[in-house]
């Protein structure tokens, strides 16, 4: 699965409102329910390729929240990629009710094309309590205030993108990014440490519902992070001969957040090779709360 999302179809003419963005994503994550455990993720309006990694986690996270009954919410979900999804049909959920706790619930979800499972997934849900707490502190970083967009660092550098490549760079998201030191998708980039920090937010109100918020988290926590492992090699998504995609991807939900509110993703990547690179993530609020940790492997294969 690619790193890159496309939410907005290149042949619209008039760009969509930030609430007509972020509705289009709520719609997209939100699964329509064919039989019991077995729901259909829509197709992304104009998506061409491959599926966003983010879009088939995040609907399989809402596929397996349709089947708790009770007031369990997910803390946690681990999926494996096995084959890119294809923007030409809709993909089907099938959920496994494995566990039914008092406190937790698991349950496995298997995505299907034309058949075929793209994706195995186990997600985990807990009874809300109280106990003992600790966490690392949030990273001292400029705020997003002071920060460029990185669709507006795509905007002043779009000349260096080939022509049929700009409508993909330059259409509105739903997602807004601010990098802290930004990173070009554009030329070879110069080598540095693998470490990144990235504040993202909804671009306009999401509402009230906690398990859209999460859904939405689980979609973006699977932007930046890949990129991470690329940067000690100067290379990038449009280096020539390099191949990319998500093989697996691991999230843990700590706390309650908004992701139309200010969410700071600290990224770090301790290792790569053999052909792929390991990265984590932190995902703070900008009161300085840890509300989720990622880790993620990925294919980084450089071809001669």
């Amino acid at each position: 699965m690619t790193e890159m999302s496309a939410d907005t179809p290149p042949e619209e003419k008039t760009p969509p409102t930030p609430e007509e963005l972020v509705d289009r994503l709520c719609r997209l994550l939100s699964v329509e329910e064919i039989d019991t455990d077995l729901h259909r993720g829509m197709r992304l309006p104009g998506g061409r390729g491959r599926v966003f990694g983010g879009q088939v986690i995040a609907q399989g996270l809402m596929a397996a929240t349709r089947s708790i009954d009770d007031d369990k919410v997910a803390h946690s979900l681990h999926a494996y990629f096995m084959r890119p999804g294809d923007e030409n049909y809709p993909i089907v959920y099938r959920v496994v009710r494995d566990f039914e706790g008092r406190s937790f619930a698991t349950r496995r979800v298997i995505a299907l094309q034309r058949g075929k499972p793209i994706l195995n997934m186990a997600a985990s849900f807990q009874t809300r309590e109280d106990g003992l707490h600790h966490q690392a502190p949030l990273p001292a970083v400029p705020p997003p205030e002071v920060l460029t967009s990185e669709q507006e660092h795509f905007r002043r550098n779009i000349e260096q993108v080939p022509e049929p490549m700009r409508p993909f760079f330059l259409r509105p998201r739903p997602i807004e990014i601010r990098p802290v030191h930004p990173r070009s998708l554009l030329s070879p980039a110069s080598a540095r440490d693998p470490v990144s920090h990235s504040w993202f937010r909804a671009v306009a109100p999401v509402g009230d519902d906690a398990t859209m918020h999460r859904a939405i988290l689980a979609y973006a926590s699977d932007m930046i992070l890949l990129g991470t492992c690329m940067l000690p090699h100067g290379v990038n998504f449009t280096t020539p001969g390099l191949q990319t995609a998500s093989l697996d991807h691991a999230l843990w939900i700590h706390e309650d957040f908004r992701v139309d509110d200010w969410l700071l993703y600290a990224t770090d990547s301790p290792w790569a090779g053999h052909a792929r690179g390991f990265n984590r993530g932190q995902i703070f609020t900008r009161d300085g709360r840890l509300v989720a940790s990622v880790a993620q492997e990925g294919l980084m294969r450089l071809r001669g």
